[in-house]
């Protein structure tokens, strides 16, 4: 019998909707134009900002159930917890699904030696270690490794 499909919990949510942080306007995300809690505005999707956070909250749901849910149930293990998969989630809205893979191709094992890797920004065409990127992987470091309650 094969694994059911994991869903990102409320709290999971809660913590990516915390890490990306709320704009009622459009703003620039490293060249894509975002709105509420990093949705990357697809085209010819309008918003008449300003958005509320209840709208920004369904925008995040939407986006993890569509985009991030199911390539994560086909990379994580059996033996994945909810916390890992709400932690694995969070990267994944912030780095992509392409860095998920990479990420997880090292092995299961090496999730928690492998995510501080991915603490870097490029300036100006220069590779910058960037301190909120190191800090938000710490965080899904410790999400990740918290045993389920």
């Amino acid at each position: 019998m094969g694994k059911l499909a994991m869903r990102v919990s409320e709290a999971g949510l809660a913590f990516t909707a915390n890490e990306e942080g709320f704009s009622a306007v459009i703003y620039d995300d490293n060249g894509h134009p975002a709105i509420g809690y990093g949705h990357d505005i697809q085209p010819g999707e309008i918003f008449n900002p300003p958005i509320t956070k209840l709208e920004a909250q369904q925008l995040l749901s939407q986006d993890i159930a569509t985009r991030f849910e199911p390539a994560l149930n086909s990379l994580v293990p059996l033996e994945c917890t909810q916390n890992q998969f709400d932690a694995l989630a969070d990267f994944a809205y912030n780095e992509g699904v392409g860095a998920l893979a990479m990420l997880l191709g090292h092995g299961w094992d090496q999730v928690t030696n492998q995510l501080p890797r991915w603490r870097f920004i490029h300036v100006s065409g220069v590779i910058t270690e960037d301190a909120g990127l190191a800090a938000r992987r710490q965080r899904e470091i410790s999400l990740f490794e918290t045993a389920p309650a």
